[in-house]
């Protein structure tokens, strides 16, 4: 679309990191949401998730990304009433390992944002097939595909909220912020911009 036709006013900024590679090794911090905050996926009672029909799905999905994703390895993750938290770990180095703060995921330079001679590693344009964004549009289609076929009413927001984690300390922070969702869902119900 021509920017001068609308004159940049309908543009929206992404909040991505510029020019980084969404497909290089490293770990991302996922928050993904049903649209309108929609709460779909079930309700917290005394800080346990009540699971319904449609949430099951999602966090099956979710476990079967790195089938699809060979290359992708899941850390914490966990599916809330109108939103997905999760981090995902890109590792196109099989073989090279290492161990990720003291969880058993193991893969090579996970936590490291990577400078190349002071510039952030460019993005890559082209097949859009292993990058974030695809991994993420997978998913959203199996749950958005699923909900259909069962008719259950369901949308999912449009984009996603992404972080690249800088090291093990972000990425312990983020796991347990993800472990203890649950537990601050009444306060975050209230306070929906403290999703992501």
């Amino acid at each position: 679309m021509d920017n001068d036709y609308f004159k940049g006013i309908y543009r929206i900024e992404t909040a991505r990191l510029k020019n980084w590679d969404y497909s290089s090794d490293g770990a991302y911090f996922i928050t993904i949401c049903t649209k309108k905050m929609m709460e779909c996926f079930g309700e917290i009672r005394n800080g346990i998730m009540g699971l319904n029909e449609l949430s099951c799905a999602a966090a099956a999905f979710w476990q079967e990304i790195p089938q699809h994703f060979a290359h992708v390895i899941l850390d914490e993750w966990v599916v809330m009433p109108n939103h997905v938290h999760g981090v995902l770990i890109i590792n196109n180095t099989p073989g090279k390992t290492q161990n990720v703060g003291t969880r058993h995921v193991e893969t090579q330079n996970v936590a490291s944002l990577r400078r190349k001679r002071n510039k952030w590693k460019p993005n890559r344009f082209g097949p859009q097939s292993k990058n974030v964004a695809s991994i993420i549009r997978g998913f959203k289609i199996g749950v958005t595909k699923y909900a259909n076929e069962q008719k259950i009413p369901f949308t999912w927001q449009p984009r996603f909220y992404d972080r690249v984690i800088r090291d093990e300390n972000e990425l312990d922070r983020i796991c347990k912020y993800i472990r203890q969702n649950l537990l601050k869902w009444k306060w975050d119900r209230n306070n929906k911009n403290s999703l992501i």
